[in-house]
This record gives C-alpha cells, sequence and structure tokens, in this order.
C-alpha cells in the first residue's frame, strides 16, 4: 500500500493508491499523533507528501521519527501525473489520491531523517537569505526617494532599518560560523569546499546545508538535482535547444555567484571552459552553466574523495 498526504495549514488529507484507506487530521500534535497511529496500523510501503514549505515539515519529522518510511515529493511532478492519468479535477481529497497513485508508480526513495543540528543550520540559511532580500529592499526604497525627501525622516527611518537589519545579518553570520566549525564533520566538508578556488564561505554554508546529497551520487545525479544539467528538446529531425529545468534554486544560485568568483584566477578549470565555449561562439548564459556544472562536478569529487582540490581533478 502506498499512502499520499496532501497538506494544508489546518488540515491533512489522507489516502492510498487503491482508495481503501481515507482519512482526514487536523495538522496539529493531536492529529499528528492519531496519523501515526493509524499508519502504523495498517503499515504502508512507503507515504509520499509534497514539498510545501513549512507546513510539511513538522508532520515528516514526526513520521519519521515514528519510522514509518517517507519519501517528499515535487509538487509539479505530481501535479503533471495526475493530469497525464485524466485527473484534471483538483481537491485535497483527489491529491492525497494523485500523491498515493504517484508513489506507486514512481516509488522515491524513503528520505532519512534529518537531524536537529541540520533542520537548526537549514533554517539559518533561511532566515539569512531572508535579511539579505528585506536589506535590499530597503536599498531600492532609500535609492527611490529624491530632492529634500533624501533628507527626510522617511529617509532616516529607511537608514535606521538598514543598520538594524546589517546588525542581525552580521550576528547571524557569526552564529553560523560558530555552528559549522563546532562539528567536526560539518568544519571538514566546509574546508574541502573552500579549497576550490572561487569558493568562499556563503557559498561553502550553502552547499554543506542545502545540497547534503554531495559527494555521494555520480556527476549526472548531483547536476541534475542543483537544475544545472541540460536536458534535451528534440522530436523527429528537430533538434531544439538543450536547456536546465528544475533542481535547487538556492544551489543554483551559488554556483552561479561563484563561477564569476572563480573566473578571476587563471589557473581554475572554469577559466578554460569558459573560453572554450566562448571562442566557439556559444552564448555567455551557456557558458556560465557549464562552467557551473565543471564547478559542482569538482566539488563533488573533493567531497567524495575527502581530499583538498587538486587541478587534476580539472580532467576528470
Amino acid at each position: 500500500m502506498y499512502v499520499g498526504i496532501d497538506v494544508s495549514k489546518e488540515q491533512l488529507d489522507v489516502a492510498s493508491d487503491d482508495g481503501a484507506f481515507v482519512a482526514q487530521f487536523s495538522n496539529d500534535d493531536e492529529g499528528h499523533a492519531e496519523l501515526t497511529k493509524r499508519l502504523l496500523q495498517v503499515k504502508p510501503t512507503l507515504v509520499a507528501l509534497e514539498s510545501t514549505g513549512n507546513h510539511q515539515l513538522e508532520v515528516s519529522l514526526v513520521l519519521q521519527a515514528a519510522k514509518v518510511p517517507l519519501a517528499v515529493v515535487n509538487p509539479r511532478q505530481v501535479r503533471d501525473f495526475a493530469k497525464a492519468t485524466g485527473v484534471l479535477a483538483k481537491t485535497d481529497k483527489l491529491d492525497a489520491v494523485s500523491i498515493a497513485r504517484f508513489a506507486a508508480a514512481v516509488k522515491p526513495a524513503a528520505q532519512p531523517l534529518p537531524d536537529d543540528k541540520t533542520l537548526e543550520l537549514e533554517a539559518l540559511l533561511t532566515r539569512r537569505r531572508q535579511l539579505i532580500d528585506m536589506i535590499a529592499s530597503e536599498k531600492n526604497r532609500l535609492q527611490s526617494l529624491f530632492g529634500p525627501a533624501k533628507q527626510s525622516a522617511a529617509a532616516q527611518s529607511i537608514r535606521d532599518t538598514m543598520s538594524h537589519l546589517i546588525k542581525q545579518l552580521n550576528k547571524l553570520d557569526r552564529d553560523l560560523r560558530k555552528r559549522l566549525e563546532a562539528s567536526p564533520a560539518w568544519k571538514a566538508k566546509d574546508e574541502l569546499l573552500k579549497s576550490v578556488p572561487g569558493v568562499g564561505k556563503v557559498t561553502a554554508m550553502t552547499l554543506a546545508i542545502d545540497l547534503p546529497e554531495l559527494g555521494t551520487l555520480d556527476r549526472k545525479k548531483i547536476a541534475a538535482l542543483a537544475g544545472v544539467a541540460p536536458f534535451n528538446h528534440d522530436s523527429g529531425k528537430s533538434k531544439g535547444k538543450r536547456r536546465i529545468w528544475g533542481g535547487r534554486a538556492t544551489v543554483r544560485t551559488a554556483l552561479y555567484m561563484a563561477c564569476y568568483a572563480s573566473l578571476r584566477h587563471k589557473k581554475d578549470p572554469t577559466v578554460s571552459r569558459y573560453q572554450k565555449l566562448k571562442e566557439a561562439n556559444k552564448p555567455h548564459l551557456v557558458a556560465i552553466v557549464a562552467c557551473m556544472r565543471k564547478l559542482l562536478t569538482i566539488l563533488n569529487a573533493v567531497v567524495r574523495d575527502e581530499k583538498p582540490w587538486d587541478p587534476a581533478l580539472a580532467s576528470a
């Protein structure tokens, strides 16, 4: 039996792929306990739920702690699967059934329970991104002022807010660094990642926290997971342009910024890759994505082999 859970802020709609098990629970401690009890009774092969931000996090942790086999799946893939099977209507109950049938057909791997330290680091990294976005918004507001308004009380309020946010960001950065250095495993991975030219502390933190699979998958799978693997768009004799698709946006952004930094190093392996593609008249973004993929391949090998970056990896 495969079970799907449609998660909303207030409730959890649950259904099995064969329709024999259909129920609804509240998305709170009481509902989680009741759901766990029912699932342990029916003993499903796998329970699947969609990634919906923070709404699914607590129930997924409760189920994984109870050793219920659980997979968090991509909502877009589930919706495409439902449409392909002729399910065009959308309700919470239908969504739960679609998730269960998707799990039965695709059989995604059950995911391990993240430890408390990983969850805390993820929350801090997310908060860091939020602070950066807020600082950027305040800067834009300040720049939009003109004339006497630049010296007004409104402008001073913006500056005060920016000052407070920057202090919060600096404090959070120190906290993140302290937590990473306190763990031998995290510190070792951080140092390995930073040994690669162009990879700074922020990129290393992002990759270590948001891409824990780094070093455990081959280069093709890790590229697809990060969203830097090109996919074909061919049909018959028509050969379409290959494009990247999906993946983890935070990881892709970190790789993008790291590539710009790494291109400054004349001995860095991404420099030759970029120059060759530009000489072949490839567009700038195509060359940059290729560099991102190459950089990720090297980082993956560095973590996998537990050895600092070596120029020999450039030809791997």
